[in-house]
């Protein structure tokens, strides 16, 4: 378990608001034994709190590339089927994590891929359960398409309390599942739009863990076929012989055969921006 950066300026006003109060009350209450204690433990409870909302711990990554990583801790308050109308302007499935002021509130990615979209939102303060909250509340977009051009549209939504979205992503970036894509201060609340025909896996009210937690699976566009399952009388083709095609075609007209002389390819020279460094624990499947 560590401090993610994000706490830090946090921390050290935190230290020196308790600093200023103690030392206040020991100078002018100095006699006030009770008073001086109550102080002390109202302070060692404010500490422990800061430190809570801004813990960053060590995760153990083990998901396949169809399933979706629940992007934050906290609770499930919605799923339901409704258009998505800032990018994909059709039907998805919604779901919805509420981040209370004792989740942590590291926000990751969901599934790796290329992102596509990225917007942020200025806007209003409403309440995080509040119907409204995810279209006019500040926000972030963000849309990651996964290799097989599966894509997942997630959200940072601020609320009351939280009045702060961090973010670590921009269109073309390369990202991880499972790595930071940003934090939300003091809690709030991160929506997931997911293709209709996606398999939820999480229900109302459940609790959720960003990172460890399987939201959902996606639809696999395309499989490969292992050879053990291929039955026994079906035919394969030897694609090591030469081509027994005809030189000719029905016509009696000769064929062309032409071949194209493979371009390499350049590598990119863009490098993905990265989010801070956090140990992840190696498993084994």
């Amino acid at each position: 378990m560590t401090i993610h950066k994000e706490g830090y300026t946090s921390i050290a006003l935190c230290i020196l608001f308790i600093a200023v109060v103690n030392a206040a009350i020991q100078f002018y209450y100095p006699e006030a034994n009770t008073l001086r204690w109550i102080v002390y433990i109202l302070s060692a409870m404010l500490f422990f709190i800061i430190l809570q909302f801004f813990r960053s711990p060590v995760l153990a990554l083990n998901a396949e590339e169809t399933e979706v990583l629940c992007p934050a801790d906290g609770k499930v308050v919605v799923i339901e089927e409704t258009v998505e109308t800032e990018y994909f302007k059709d039907k998805r499935i919604q779901v919805s994590v509420f981040m209370s002021p004792v989740n942590v509130h590291i926000n990751r990615n969901p599934i790796s891929g290329i992102v596509k979209y990225f917007k942020y939102h200025p806007g209003k303060y409403l309440v995080a359960w509040h119907p409204k909250s995810s279209t006019e509340n500040e926000r972030t977009t963000v849309v990651t398409e996964n290799s097989e051009g599966v894509a997942v549209l997630f959200r940072q939504i601020a609320g009351a309390l939280a009045r702060r979205i961090v973010w670590y992503v921009k269109e073309g970036d390369l990202v991880q599942q499972g790595h930071q894509f940003g934090f939300i201060k003091f809690g709030s609340r991160v929506d997931i739009f997911l293709p209709l025909n996606a398999k939820i896996n999480v229900s109302i009210n459940e609790v959720v863990k960003g990172g460890r937690t399987v939201l959902a699976e996606l639809p696999s566009v395309g499989k490969f076929v292992d050879i053990d399952d291929v039955p026994d009388d079906m035919e394969i083709p030897d694609f090591t012989q030469p081509s027994k095609a005809p030189l000719s075609d029905e016509h009696g007209e000769p064929t062309m055969i032409v071949e194209h002389e493979a371009k390499p390819r350049r590598a990119s020279t863009r490098k993905a921006k990265t989010a801070p460094k956090e140990k992840f624990a190696k498993v084994k499947k």
